[in-house]
């Protein structure tokens, strides 16, 4: 038996939105808003929560069902007849707590305080609700003191009752054997001719049983995602949250309203991030590094006292004290040791880059191993795809390849080894040689005198 379950009502498909993806799926700081939802679910402790999903949900569990199991709603009819779909999960649950997939800003902390009041109070209901000024949309919550006498939804309110601003934000809390009995009570005579959930307080009421309301101190944690605009303005809010944690945790922000850090992103403390710089996805930045302006990271790991300036990077490890950029473009695969320096307008995509090696500047370094303090020189290419298949290249410690250099893969470069500037390379050198690759140079004096008397 279970004390506590949760319900989280996803089958909806969000026509508002007006995309092909189902509303939840839609991104908010890097993550799906349903897995918002979770999150706080579990911070609360409830470690495999039932969703009801109908709209699009092979890709709801795509994406969700290692963490939530899945009930489908297969017609939508109504709040109240999702929740009729868990009631079979539901038996023996001492308090259910049900929430909407599409109100990512909820916080554990207040889902914490709704459930502890809930039951200390031992009442069959407790509402989450907030205080909005402007409430138009949402359920007003009508209390007698502390309790609560109905929820009149907005296309059912008087005129009178809308003038409330203290609303229902979709989260309740639900003695188990309360809820079943009043489920089996409602109906479907309203406005819309659905099976509200909101009726089954007022079966809860009628049967004299008493309902509380919990109001968050946030009214964000209200807002529910149905349109573009609210998807906006949940990012701008979350954001704003994410980066003061962050600040909060000892992270230097030089301009909190041009930087843009997604959900699941880690820095540590002494870190600087300067203007105009996106972290997103799993991302991991080590103390004392310095990222930005103008950088793009995604779920990259950049070691303790690196910099990495005007960089776009992705799914790449960045060691310790590296120097990265400006303009630099590392790709997915990509992984550099201590001390390794990437200049400008250099990409580097599936290669493992050694301690203390330097590729300065103008160059594309593709599935390549690149010794400990190899020096790349400026325009220095590796010719790894033939159009078919891609070719490995390897270059020795200590190996100096010239400005210019072409190196056609597969093709290894020893330890120690040299190549000319303006080579073309299409076998092996071996450590400590010199390869040179070039044709003989032709120069013709007087050109321009005999370039006149042809044309003349």
């Amino acid at each position: 038996m279970h004390n506590l379950l949760a319900v989280i009502m996803a089958a909806g498909k969000g026509t508002r939105m007006k995309s092909k993806l189902p509303k939840v799926m839609h991104l908010l700081a890097g993550k799906t808003l349903i897995e918002h939802v979770l999150d706080s679910v579990t911070q609360v402790g409830i470690e495999r929560p039932l969703v009801i999903v109908g709209h699009g949900r092979e890709e709801i569990e795509t994406r969700i069902s290692e963490c939530a199991e899945l009930v489908v709603q297969t017609e939508q009819l109504g709040t109240g007849h999702a929740v009729m779909q868990a009631l079979p999960y539901l038996d023996g649950a001492k308090t259910i707590l049900i929430l909407s997939g599409d109100q990512p800003l909820l916080k554990a902390e207040t889902l914490k305080k709704l459930i502890e009041l809930h039951e200390v109070q031992g009442v069959s209901a407790t509402v989450l609700t907030a205080y909005m000024e402007q409430p138009f949309g949402y359920g007003r919550v009508i209390k007698n003191g502390e309790f609560v006498t109905k929820i009149a939804e907005e296309k059912d309110a008087s005129v009178d009752q809308r003038q409330i601003k203290e609303v229902n934000t979709g989260t309740y809390c639900f003695k188990g054997s309360a809820l079943k009995e009043a489920l089996a009570k409602i109906t479907t005579q309203n406005a819309q001719g659905e099976y509200y959930l909101t009726e089954v307080f007022d079966v809860l009421i009628r049967n004299g049983e008493k309902v509380l309301a919990y109001c968050t101190p946030d009214s964000n944690e209200a807002l529910g995602i149905n349109s573009r605009a609210q998807l906006a303005q949940a990012e701008g809010i979350l954001r704003e949250r994410i980066l003061d944690h962050w600040m909060s945790e000892g992270v230097t922000l030089v301009d909190p309203a041009s930087t843009f850090i997604e959900a699941e992103v880690k820095l540590s403390r002494d870190v600087t991030i300067l203007p105009f710089t996106r972290l997103m996805g799993k991302t991991l930045i080590e103390e004392d590094a310095v990222i930005g302006p103008q950088t793009s990271l995604e779920n990259c790991t950049v070691g303790c006292g690196s910099e990495v300036t005007y960089t776009v990077a992705r799914d790449t490890v960045i060691g310790e004290r590296c120097h990265i950029g400006p303009f630099a473009y590392l790709r997915p695969g990509t992984r550099l040791e201590a001390e390794v320096k990437v200049g400008d307008f250099v990409e580097i995509k599936n290669s493992y880059v050694e301690m203390g090696a330097k590729i300065p500047h103008l160059s594309y370094i593709g599935d390549t191993h690149v010794g400990k303090s190899v020096n790349i020189g400026a325009g220095t290419i590796t010719c790894n795809y033939d159009g078919v298949n891609k070719h490995p290249t390897k270059i020795g410690d200590y190996a100096f390849i010239g400005s210019n250099t072409n190196l056609v893969a597969p093709v290894e470069v020893g330890e120690h080894a040299v190549t000319g500037a303006g080579s073309t390379i299409t076998k092996n050198v071996p450590a400590r040689a010199l390869a040179v690759e070039r044709s003989p140079q032709v120069t013709k004096e007087h050109w321009h005198k005999q370039k006149d008397e042809i044309g003349g």
